[in-house]
Protein backbone atom coordinates (compact mmCIF):
# COMPACT_ATOMS: atom_id res chain seq x y z
CA UNK A 1 0.00 0.00 0.00
CA UNK A 2 1.45 3.39 -1.05
CA UNK A 3 0.38 6.82 0.87
CA UNK A 4 0.70 9.81 -1.18
CA UNK A 5 0.61 13.09 0.87
CA UNK A 6 0.13 16.47 -0.44
CA UNK A 7 -0.23 20.18 1.28
CA UNK A 8 0.61 23.46 0.80
CA UNK A 9 1.89 26.21 3.48
CA UNK A 10 -0.62 25.40 5.62
CA UNK A 11 0.27 22.19 6.15
CA UNK A 12 3.54 21.53 5.11
CA UNK A 13 4.99 21.16 8.90
CA UNK A 14 2.50 18.78 9.66
CA UNK A 15 3.16 16.57 6.09
CA UNK A 16 6.90 16.43 7.46
CA UNK A 17 6.06 15.00 10.88
CA UNK A 18 3.16 12.61 9.49
CA UNK A 19 5.43 11.05 6.46
CA UNK A 20 7.92 10.26 8.93
CA UNK A 21 5.66 9.17 11.21
CA UNK A 22 3.80 6.78 8.40
CA UNK A 23 6.52 5.54 6.58
CA UNK A 24 8.67 4.94 9.85
CA UNK A 25 6.75 3.72 12.46
CA UNK A 26 3.48 2.70 10.53
CA UNK A 27 5.98 0.76 7.73
CA UNK A 28 3.71 2.55 4.52
CA UNK A 29 5.52 3.06 1.16
CA UNK A 30 4.83 6.97 0.90
CA UNK A 31 5.57 9.41 -1.64
CA UNK A 32 5.46 12.96 -0.97
CA UNK A 33 3.97 15.05 -3.94
CA UNK A 34 4.49 18.66 -2.43
CA UNK A 35 5.22 20.90 -1.43
CA UNK A 36 8.67 20.21 -1.07
CA UNK A 37 9.24 23.57 0.45
CA UNK A 38 8.05 25.69 2.43
CA UNK A 39 6.44 28.96 0.40
CA UNK A 40 3.92 31.14 2.08
CA UNK A 41 0.93 31.31 -0.20
CA UNK A 42 1.28 28.70 -2.64
CA UNK A 43 -1.64 26.64 -4.38
CA UNK A 44 -2.77 23.68 -2.96
CA UNK A 45 -4.86 22.57 -6.02
CA UNK A 46 -1.44 21.99 -7.78
CA UNK A 47 -0.51 19.68 -5.07
CA UNK A 48 -3.53 18.20 -4.03
CA UNK A 49 -3.87 16.88 -7.85
CA UNK A 50 -1.13 15.07 -8.04
CA UNK A 51 -2.41 13.18 -4.77
CA UNK A 52 -5.71 12.79 -6.38
CA UNK A 53 -4.38 11.54 -9.73
CA UNK A 54 -2.32 8.94 -8.08
CA UNK A 55 -4.98 7.41 -5.90
CA UNK A 56 -7.64 7.85 -8.47
CA UNK A 57 -5.73 5.55 -10.71
CA UNK A 58 -4.73 2.84 -8.17
CA UNK A 59 -7.89 3.23 -5.69
CA UNK A 60 -7.29 -0.38 -4.38
CA UNK A 61 -3.68 -0.17 -3.42
CA UNK A 62 -3.22 3.27 -2.48
CA UNK A 63 -4.69 6.01 -0.39
CA UNK A 64 -3.63 9.75 0.39
CA UNK A 65 -2.95 12.49 3.13
CA UNK A 66 -3.32 15.72 2.46
CA UNK A 67 -3.58 19.08 4.47
CA UNK A 68 -4.77 22.30 4.40
CA UNK A 69 -5.54 24.83 6.75
CA UNK A 70 -9.16 23.47 7.18
CA UNK A 71 -8.88 20.53 5.20
CA UNK A 72 -11.94 21.56 3.58
CA UNK A 73 -10.22 23.04 -0.18
CA UNK A 74 -8.38 20.10 -0.50
CA UNK A 75 -11.04 17.92 -0.05
CA UNK A 76 -13.23 19.15 -2.73
CA UNK A 77 -10.31 19.17 -5.15
CA UNK A 78 -9.97 15.61 -4.32
CA UNK A 79 -13.29 14.52 -4.81
CA UNK A 80 -12.97 15.94 -8.82
CA UNK A 81 -11.24 12.84 -9.20
CA UNK A 82 -12.68 9.34 -10.54
CA UNK A 83 -12.68 6.47 -7.37
CA UNK A 84 -11.84 9.05 -4.95
CA UNK A 85 -13.69 9.56 -1.40
CA UNK A 86 -12.35 12.12 0.70
CA UNK A 87 -13.21 12.68 3.93
CA UNK A 88 -12.13 15.82 6.34
CA UNK A 89 -10.88 15.67 9.93
CA UNK A 90 -9.80 18.77 11.68
CA UNK A 91 -10.10 17.16 15.68
CA UNK A 92 -12.64 16.16 17.76
CA UNK A 93 -15.09 12.53 17.84
CA UNK A 94 -12.89 10.43 15.95
CA UNK A 95 -15.29 8.58 15.34
CA UNK A 96 -16.20 10.13 11.76
CA UNK A 97 -12.41 8.59 10.69
CA UNK A 98 -13.78 5.19 11.92
CA UNK A 99 -17.06 5.32 10.63
CA UNK A 100 -15.67 6.94 6.92
CA UNK A 101 -13.48 3.69 6.19
CA UNK A 102 -15.83 1.09 7.81
CA UNK A 103 -19.01 2.67 5.77
CA UNK A 104 -17.42 4.77 2.92
CA UNK A 105 -14.14 3.39 2.17
CA UNK A 106 -12.65 6.51 2.50
CA UNK A 107 -8.86 6.62 0.41
CA UNK A 108 -8.56 10.02 1.26
CA UNK A 109 -7.85 11.95 4.10
CA UNK A 110 -7.49 15.61 4.61
CA UNK A 111 -6.17 17.29 8.00
CA UNK A 112 -7.16 20.66 8.76
CA UNK A 113 -3.36 21.50 10.03
CA UNK A 114 -4.19 24.70 11.88
CA UNK A 115 -7.06 22.60 14.41
CA UNK A 116 -4.72 19.80 15.12
CA UNK A 117 -1.62 18.85 17.08
CA UNK A 118 0.56 16.59 15.70
CA UNK A 119 -0.19 13.94 17.94
CA UNK A 120 -3.70 14.43 17.39
CA UNK A 121 -3.16 14.49 13.79
CA UNK A 122 -1.07 10.66 14.42
CA UNK A 123 -3.74 9.20 16.46
CA UNK A 124 -6.51 10.27 13.31
CA UNK A 125 -3.57 8.71 10.45
CA UNK A 126 -3.46 5.53 12.35
CA UNK A 127 -7.03 4.80 12.77
CA UNK A 128 -7.74 5.70 9.63
CA UNK A 129 -4.95 3.08 7.80
CA UNK A 130 -5.63 0.71 10.20
CA UNK A 131 -9.67 0.56 10.05
CA UNK A 132 -11.03 -1.87 7.49
CA UNK A 133 -13.86 -1.19 4.87
CA UNK A 134 -16.82 -3.11 6.40
CA UNK A 135 -17.67 -4.29 2.82
CA UNK A 136 -21.69 -5.01 3.48
CA UNK A 137 -23.65 -5.16 0.49
CA UNK A 138 -25.28 -1.76 1.68
CA UNK A 139 -22.04 0.01 1.68
CA UNK A 140 -21.12 -1.66 -1.50
CA UNK A 141 -23.97 -0.44 -2.86
CA UNK A 142 -23.64 2.96 -2.09
CA UNK A 143 -19.85 3.34 -3.37
CA UNK A 144 -20.94 1.71 -6.86
CA UNK A 145 -23.81 4.34 -6.81
CA UNK A 146 -21.49 7.32 -6.02
CA UNK A 147 -19.15 5.82 -8.57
Amino acid sequence: MTIYFATDHAGFELKEKLITYVRDELGYDVVDCGAQEFVDGDDYPEYIRLAGEAVSKSPHDSKAIIFGGSGQGEAIVANRFPYIRAIVYYGGNDEIIRLSREHNDSNVLSLGARFLTASDAEKAVALWLSTPFREEERHVRRIGLID
